[in-house]
């Protein structure tokens, strides 16, 4: 289990968002889990590459991430891996995303699921799609970066 300096493990991470998203500001949100979903997290079984967040009626919530059921675990519920699950959030962030949304026309991504303190939280930011050409120039800095790390090494 990868710990990092803070007592954080990560379960799943969304490496998709970086490439096709510009990220903005990000935000830390808890997540209401019931008890089946906990257990399978602890086995690292999550999944958020495919999930984007949609805030309704000053809510947000979770959509389209993937926890499957550990078989042990789940045995007299009824467990549903790709159900919406609600983001635990204070009124002023709610507020803050819902107006960027509505009105900038943002979109909220999750970046990082992972344990703090012993309770999962999932890393959230504010993005913008980038287009082909922006993922095209992102893609040459990066190269060049690269490049230079090998001259500087070499010389």
């Amino acid at each position: 289990m990868s710990k990092n300096h803070s007592g954080e493990s990560k379960i799943a991470v969304n490496r998709k968002a970086r490439h096709d998203y510009t990220l903005e500001e990000q935000y830390e949100a808890g997540l209401a889990l019931q008890g089946w979903e906990v257990k399978s997290m602890r086995e690292k079984h999550a999944q958020i590459s495919d999930a984007h967040v949609i805030v309704r009626k000053g809510e947000a919530w979770l959509l389209n991430s993937h926890i499957p059921p550990l078989p042990s675990a789940s045995t007299h519920v009824i467990a549903d891996p790709g159900r919406t699950r609600k983001l635990l959030l204070n009124r002023k962030e709610l507020n803050k995303l819902m107006g960027h949304v509505e009105q900038k026309g943002y979109t909220i991504i999750p970046l990082e699921l992972y344990w703090h303190q012993g309770r999962a939280k999932l890393k959230i930011a504010l993005a913008k799609g980038k287009k082909l050409h922006d993922k095209r120039a992102s893609e040459k800095d990066r190269d060049w970066q690269r490049q230079k790390e090998r001259l500087f090494k070499h010389s």
